[in-house]
């Protein structure tokens, strides 16, 4: 693996190293995926957002502040693909339990995949909002800093929201007894 900087690959990019770019793609292509996965829970159109992302990202390449962490910008990039994803799809369908993905996970967080198809089709019933925030720290052990830069939000917001989100998740497996 190529252990260049980001900011040093991305630096290289901007002057036409287009190889530079497929550095960081390699490096975080599973997490955008990871992320995607697991606040819209359909393996394809999670890959279809990573890939998105990327486009993006490559697109707006200029616009980005190399004083900041890359990953960060990235998964926020990666964070609002999976927003406007499901605010689209929630205006076609209503979310319910018969569009769980019955997919294997690319990340097997658990070794039990039945605890892991009950534990996303737990998370799939919270807010977005406190989905989010739940799977950036718990899944991609990300910081409050972190998670404030990526969404765009107070940490004191990242904070109330995982309360809250761990609260919710809670009541949803104890009630399915889980």
């Amino acid at each position: 693996m190529n252990d260049k900087s980001d900011s040093v690959l991305v630096k290289e990019c901007l002057s036409g190293i287009k190889k530079s770019f497929e550095i960081l793609v390699d490096r975080y292509q599973k997490p955008v995926f990871n992320v995607a996965f697991r606040i819209i829970n359909n393996y394809d159109d999670a890959a279809e957002i990573a890939q998105t992302t990327f486009i993006k990202a490559f697109e707006n390449l200029s616009t980005f502040d190399t004083k900041r962490k890359f990953f960060s910008w990235l998964y926020r990039i990666a964070t609002n693909e999976s927003l406007n994803y499901l605010k689209a799809r929630k205006q076609h369908e209503l979310l319910s339990d018969d569009h769980v993905s019955h997919d294997q996970t690319p990340d097997e967080k658990f070794d039990d995949a039945e605890s892991d198809e009950q534990l996303q089709t737990a998370l799939m019933q919270l807010n977005p909002d406190y989905r989010i925030v739940l799977v950036l720290c718990h899944f991609h052990n990300l910081s409050y800093k972190e998670i404030s830069s990526i969404l765009d939000v107070p940490e004191k917001t990242v904070k109330s929201r995982l309360f809250s989100a761990r609260k919710n998740l809670k009541e949803l497996l104890e009630r399915e007894n889980i």
